[in-house]
């Protein structure tokens, strides 16, 4: 019997009669789990979902609060709303009509001088996925001519509907949002990059953000140089834009909870609709058996996610996977309430100063977030 199943027939024999009067009757309905989940998800709904997140769905340039000891926010606020201005009119292969910047399109569409996208280059938690999605919101286009996903989200797209088809897919679209660029898989970038080739010839507009390494917020276009190098032929079409400032998730706010005791992450699972309860190594387990392109499908209709046990995980591809499902949590809007070790222990140093560590601070950033957002249900 695993340890979830275990405290929940535990949890479960509480009652009203036998419990003291200061104590809420749990409800006989137990909490899902996440390891009871295998999701399919067609490539239909891999199309429909990119969008900007729950998280990021009523986000505005208008909403965005820029540090006043960073005047490079205020000025992306301003050139990113520019550059969402200059994408209205017809696509550039359709009516005929002047496209991107005013420029004319003859019968065999010519990429026009000058960029035709925004890389956003900033550390983690300064805002650039808020911007990102005030861009798309931004543009003057139907829904359905703009795209917003990650780079994680971009390739399974790829492998679902092979590259051709997703060219043909996307070419019709005004603006592609990219965030979360990844540069740490050599595959990965060549894959993007030639895809990106494609749609900038189709007349496609683009956005995309990355993160600078913690240690190098000081040393300029740091992030900026990598991309630009790695996507090779397509860093003339974008134009770098600096994004200064620290975590705003934790700007001013407290501290993260401490890890609560695994009884009361069990009780609040039982208390709270919606939520599930796992232990993490069986989760961490699960998650290898599940395709990272259907965690976000793995999360649908949860309103919380409980875990008791967590331990630093164990190597790399499961670290991996654990930020794809953190990335997804916290689009979602998915308070974690935990038990054991504190997230900020997950990721062991080798990690964290390894090829991959952009990820690995940018997971412990958003689930000490969600951890936050989780402490209400243990007073509640």
């Amino acid at each position: 019997m695993s340890c979830s199943v275990a405290r929940r027939l535990e949890w479960g024999t509480v009652s009203s009669s036998t419990a003291a009067s200061w104590i809420e009757p749990i409800p006989e309905a137990a909490p899902t789990s996440l390891c009871a989940r295998e999701p399919h998800v067609p490539a239909d709904r891999l199309v429909a979902e990119m969008v900007p997140p729950p998280r990021f769905d009523s986000v505005r340039f208008e909403t965005y609060i820029p540090d006043p000891n960073q005047p490079s926010q205020t000025e992306a606020v301003q050139v990113l709303a520019g550059f969402a201005a200059g994408l209205g009119g017809a696509h550039a292969l359709g009516s005929g009509k002047r496209g991107f910047f005013g420029f004319g399109r003859a019968k065999a569409p010519k990429t026009p001088a000058g960029p035709r996208g925004v890389y956003l280059d900033g550390g983690y938690g300064v805002g650039k996925t808020h911007l990102l999605a005030s861009l798309w919101h931004a543009t003057p286009a139907e829904p359905a001519l703009k795209a917003f996903g990650t780079f994680v989200e971009l390739t399974n797209l790829v492998g679902a509907l092979g590259f051709q088809k997703t060219v043909q897919t996307l070419s019709g679209h005004r603006l592609l949002c990219i965030d979360e660029f990844e540069l740490d898989d050599p595959g990965d970038t060549v894959l993007v990059s030639t895809l990106l080739g494609k749609l900038v010839d189709a007349g496609v507009a683009l956005a995309a953000t990355s993160n600078t390494l913690p240690g190098k917020l000081g040393e300029g276009r740091f992030a900026a140089a990598d991309f630009l190098r790695e996507i090779q032929g397509l860093s003339a079409h974008f134009r770098p834009l600096r994004i200064d400032g620290e975590d705003y998730r934790h700007r001013g706010l407290p501290e993260a909870p401490a890890p609560f005791t695994d009884e009361q992450v069990t009780k609040a699972a039982y208390a709270t609709d919606g939520a599930s309860l796992d232990d993490f190594p069986h989760l961490l387990d699960h998650l290898a058996r599940v395709h990272p392109s259907r965690y976000g499908a793995l999360t649908d209709d949860l309103k919380a996610v409980c875990l008791t046990d967590v331990q630093p995980v164990p190597d790399q591809s499961t670290a991996l996977r654990l930020v794809v499902l953190a990335d997804r949590l916290y689009d979602r809007e998915v308070p974690v309430l935990a038990s054991g070790m504190p997230f900020d222990q997950l990721f062991s140093e080798e990690m964290l100063n390894g090829g991959y560590r952009k990820k690995y601070f940018r997971a412990i950033s958003r689930l000490t977030a969600l951890a936050r957002d989780a402490k209400g249900l243990v007073e509640a």
